[in-house]
């Protein structure tokens, strides 16, 4: 059998106990600065100003977005009395929605303006826009994007694009799923699958809000329904 080779502690911990070790790695170190140095200065130089590039468009995008909120208190105003022209363009003193996302394009304000902006298409019957402006928001708030994943259904739905819809309707139903508003989203997605003639589709889509959310308010509805296409896929 072989006998292990030992280590000699010595050795291995040489560089941190000799100081004439510990010298020589400054001397290399000091030689490289002094014939580099303007490498060395010139790649501190960038790290700072990317630094600084940093904090200030922190400190900017804060200020914008404060400014923006500001902005949109009358827009917001405009929008709950259903004054929805007013809402998105402003009145020539007060900026509406649309304003505020070309101005203030990069701040949280902005981006729930393409929220109000898309709800306020919808309500005017103008689905392009309304599904554009909404596939631009995006939320942290679970609830808040899956109701905008369920307007692009609806969209869609006006549209006649049922598959678009049934997409999006079922964006909106697995989000953060909840007892709340998922079996909501899933009813619609069944009734885009009905237009579709796409019937198992529906039946599992009725099926997930009986089985997963038998206390919501769709659970009956969803129930009548799918015993109205067991019936007719019978026939």
């Amino acid at each position: 059998m072989a006998k292990k080779k030992k280590v000699n502690k010595k050795t291995e911990y040489e560089l941190l106990e000799n100081p004439d070790a510990i010298a020589g790695g400054f001397s290399k170190v000091e030689h490289f600065l002094e014939k580099n140095k303007n490498l060395v200065f010139g790649i501190l130089g960038v790290i700072a100003l990317v630094v600084a590039g940093v904090l200030y468009y922190n400190h900017y995008n804060k200020t914008q977005n404060t400014d923006a909120q500001n902005e949109m208190f009358q827009a917001q105003y405009w929008f709950e009395a259903d004054s929805l022209d007013l809402a998105l363009n402003g009145d020539g003193n007060d900026f509406g929605f649309l304003e505020i996302i070309e101005i203030y394009g990069s701040t949280k304000a902005a981006n729930l303006a393409h929220f109000y902006t898309g709800v306020s298409y919808l309500k005017k019957g103008e689905f392009d826009n309304a599904i554009e402006h909404l596939q631009d928001f995006n939320a942290d708030d679970f609830l808040i994007q899956a109701r905008a994943y369920s307007l692009i259904g609806d969209a869609y739905m006006e549209k006649g694009e049922y598959s678009e819809a049934v997409s999006n309707y079922a964006k909106a139903a697995s989000y953060e799923e909840n007892e709340s508003f998922s079996p909501m989203y899933l009813m619609k997605e069944a009734l885009a699958q009905e237009k579709l003639s796409d019937f198992v589709g529906a039946e599992k889509s009725y099926d997930k809000i009986i089985n997963d959310f038998p206390k919501s308010g769709e659970f009956q509805e969803a129930n009548k329904r799918k015993a109205r296409i067991e019936n007719k896929t019978s026939e």
